[in-house]
């Protein structure tokens, strides 16, 4: 079987794509038919034409191949831009910048190469659509910043949270430590009113006590002002978050009206309204019929 080089789910979504293109094919293809048979059945209705009469039919001929031509050609044209909108609007939700390279489009080895892909998956009697081309529309775009933006936020808190607790930690370890020096020192005291001969010990004991105590409080003071620090860029990213929500909010509430303005301007809407506006103005004749 010809490959595209693209993972099961991308080339699931080719082969989509290319059903769809058969489908639009097989329908221009019989629409140019048809234009032929109906001169067929039109004007073939003699044994013998002049040569006007053939150059005519040919025109007439022509021009209705050629618009139906042209129309299937621009509309695959405007099939494949929103295509393309989709694939970029996916991109953009995740901050990304997809490019093309128009000139492949025209590569010989590679247009054979899709060639022999198509021939491979639509000609086998066997061939069974695969499932993942049954799943569901794309997602809204109004779903995918607000997801990352809540993410983020969710990890800066959670960072804060680990944060906070650590500063816990030591500030109980810092109350034990200086808990124990009081009763070292009260310890000492009462030992050097019993011996006074270990004084010199006992101000060894108290020295490295107080370095121990010095340690602790400068590890302390380190995590205290590390703790504060991040405390601060915690606060600000999410201060910066929320802007950035604040300001994906507003998009999608212009992009909701936006689409409500277009939706105003279709002619489902229009005839809708039309179709209203008659049904109010036949209650309004029966209600004087009602009232004479």
């Amino acid at each position: 079987q010809a490959e595209l080089g693209l993972n099961e789910h991308h080339q699931n979504e080719v082969i989509s794509y290319m059903r769809f293109a058969r489908f639009k094919r097989g329908l221009c293809l019989k629409t140019v038919d048809s234009c032929f048979q109906d001169l067929k059945d039109s004007r073939l209705v003699e044994e013998t034409f002049t040569v006007d009469e053939v150059a005519d039919m040919l025109y007439g001929l022509q021009t209705v191949v050629h618009s139906e031509v042209e129309s299937e050609l621009i509309n695959t044209t405007y099939t494949n831009v929103l295509l393309l909108r989709q694939l970029f609007s996916q991109a953009e939700k995740w901050y990304l910048r997809l490019q093309t390279d128009v000139s492949d489009l025209e590569n010989r080895e590679l247009l054979e190469q899709v060639a022999e892909f198509e021939k491979s998956e639509f000609t086998s009697s066997n061939k069974k659509p695969s499932a993942d081309l049954t799943k569901p529309k794309l997602a809204p775009l109004n779903e995918g910043g607000s997801e990352l933006l809540n993410k983020t936020v969710a990890h800066l808190q959670e960072e804060n949270e680990k944060l906070k607790a650590r500063l816990r930690t030591i500030e109980t370890q810092a109350t034990a430590a200086l808990d124990e020096k009081v009763k070292l020192e009260k310890s000492l005291k009462d030992l050097q009113v019993i011996q006074g001969d270990q004084k010199t010990d006992a101000n060894q004991d108290i020295t490295e006590l107080e370095n121990k105590v010095a340690a602790l409080k400068c590890q302390f003071e380190k995590t205290l002002n590390d703790a504060t620090e991040n405390q601060k860029f915690l606060e600000d990213n999410l201060v910066t978050t929320k802007h950035d929500l604040l300001k994906v909010q507003d998009q999608l509430s212009t992009a909701q009206k936006e689409l409500e303005k277009k939706f105003q301007q279709t002619a489902a809407y229009r005839n809708m309204k039309e179709i209203l506006s008659k049904k109010n103005e036949q209650i309004k004749d029966l209600r004087k019929k009602l009232a004479k």
